[in-house]
């Protein structure tokens, strides 16, 4: 089973050539059904033979296609400080992107 380690959105992920993902938000106006490459490509894994990059591989791209931009769950922030009569509660929902991993190059 042939894997490879990306790197997107300040996280690294271990994918696999038809693999759904859910990312962070890519910046650029992809839309859906798009193709998205990554070629931070850290480390990839055919069975027999790794590779290591240092930090990335050279040449080497990870296709996907966008399949559906959302946003996570609303998480509430709160901020509270006693005796002082202060309190303040914000939400905040982080958007998202699922993608579907094509080809491993």
């Amino acid at each position: 089973m042939k894997f490879a380690i990306i790197e997107t959105g300040g996280k690294q992920y271990k994918i696999s050539a038809g693999e759904n993902l859910t990312i962070e938000k890519i910046k650029g106006g992809i839309k859906e059904g798009d193709k998205v490459t990554f070629d931070k490509v850290l480390l990839i894994d055919d069975g027999k033979d790794t590779i290591v990059g240092s930090p990335y591989i050279d040449g080497a791209k990870i296709e996907a296609t966008l399949e559906e931009e959302g946003r996570n769950k609303k998480i509430s922030v709160i901020k509270y400080r006693a005796k002082s009569r202060y309190f303040k509660k914000r939400g905040h929902k982080q958007p998202n992107m699922k993608v579907k991993i094509g080809e491993i190059k």
